[in-house]
């Protein structure tokens, strides 16, 4: 199999990571559990886990790490802990469910008020429309720094600047992005980063989580096992335990901890971004101009804007056949259909048609992308 769907899960892991857990299975407790040898093993991997994002990130506090199954639970946690009622929300046309349910139930429940900055004819955030809706008192701006759509990368630094001018906090949506392209909380001016652990990581499916800058304080979203002060009432506000009801994940975070080392021997995030780029690049090179395939997102204008995933239809058919002949005649795994990101298929005019993403991976070859490239000219040609 060609597997070019790494923006939905990185199946392809570096063995470490493999190694990791199945140490990890046979030998980790419960972390905050106990005094036994298992749990505080499982105590200092944790710890080790923690550190280490707050590397990658730029968090100036590992303590302010928070472990949660993926990003989605991490956005949830950070937007509900953060929007209070009648609270105004600016996010965007570019953003993923995990942003875009979330605000639509604090607008049901607790009043919000959200608008959405629109984006241009290739994708990318309008950041004028942005800085329009990001009035005076405007609680959050929730914004993705990668759509999963069309992989157009966004100005975050930019954004922060834009929120903090009138007194707004940002969350970022950095599930497509980190671990491929460098993130630092400290000098870009980002509160809260949202992250999960199986795309751009290279770890285990159910890790994720957030980092929290210094002085921002969501409320807790789960309630309930702690391993410390058991008899408050209500959860402990202490960090990270505010974010970290019932049991850690520690043995996906022991391939987590892997999978971050991995980064960081090969170069860190820029290198890995610099070789999906590269193999995207080779692959968008290769269809652009093929007669009845369309190309979205930043590509063609501003290929620097771009991370490692190439969009395209076929004329005439629908995503999800161009994906299932992808599959059946040429052995290559992709993703088609809405991506769970409606606004961003309303925006591109692709709401019924939804659209085929090819995204490179860290152990994506030339060969592959070719093959690829071949595959889509064929199955346009037919």
């Amino acid at each position: 199999m060609i597997y070019l769907d790494n923006a939905a899960t990185t199946m392809r892991k570096p063995q470490e990571v493999v190694d990791a857990v199945v140490a990890a299975m046979g030998s980790l407790g419960n972390a905050g559990r106990g005094a036994s040898a298992g749990a505080l093993d499982a105590g200092r991997m944790v710890l080790r886990c923690r550190e280490a994002m707050a590397h990658l990130l730029g968090c100036p506090r590992a303590d302010h790490v928070c472990f949660s199954a993926n990003s989605t639970s991490a956005l949830n946690a950070a937007i509900s802990g953060l929007v209070g009622p009648g609270d105004r929300v600016v996010t965007t046309v570019l953003e993923h469910n995990s942003v875009l349910r979330p605000l639509a139930r604090l607008a049901d429940e607790r009043g919000a008020e959200v608008a959405y900055a629109g984006c241009d004819a290739h994708g990318f955030l309008d950041m004028d429309d942005l800085e329009r809706l990001a009035t005076p008192g405007t609680r959050l701006v929730a914004v993705t720094h990668g759509s999963n759509v069309t992989g157009n990368l966004v100005d975050v630094a930019r954004v922060a600047e834009l929120a903090h001018a009138v007194g707004a906090l940002v969350v970022v949506d950095a599930s497509q992005t980190a671990g491929a392209v460098p993130l630092d909380m400290a000098s870009m001016g980002l509160d809260v980063v949202c992250f999960t652990g199986h795309k751009g990581l290279m770890g285990p499916q159910g890790t994720g989580g957030m980092a929290v800058a210094e002085g921002v304080e969501p409320r807790p979203w789960a309630e309930g096992g702690s391993g410390v002060h058991s008899f408050e009432r209500r959860h402990p506000l202490g960090w990270p335990t505010r974010l970290e009801a019932g049991t850690l994940n520690a043995h996906g975070l022991a391939g987590l901890a892997a999978g971050i080392a991995f980064i960081e021997k090969n170069g860190g995030p820029a290198a890995v971004g610099a070789r999906e780029h590269e193999l995207a690049q080779r692959l968008y090179e290769g269809v652009a101009g093929v007669p009845c395939v369309t190309v979205y997102g930043g590509w063609p204008v501003a290929p620097e804007r771009c991370g490692g995933i190439v969009a395209l239809n076929v004329d005439g058919l629908d995503s999800a056949e161009v994906a299932d002949a992808l599959s059946a005649g040429w052995g290559i795994a992709c993703r088609a259909g809405a991506h769970c990101a409606p606004l961003m298929h309303r925006a591109l005019g692709t709401e019924r048609q939804g659209i085929v993403r090819l995204s490179c991976g860290w152990f994506n070859t030339e060969d592959e992308v070719d093959a690829a490239v071949d595959a889509v000219r064929a199955i346009a040609a037919s």
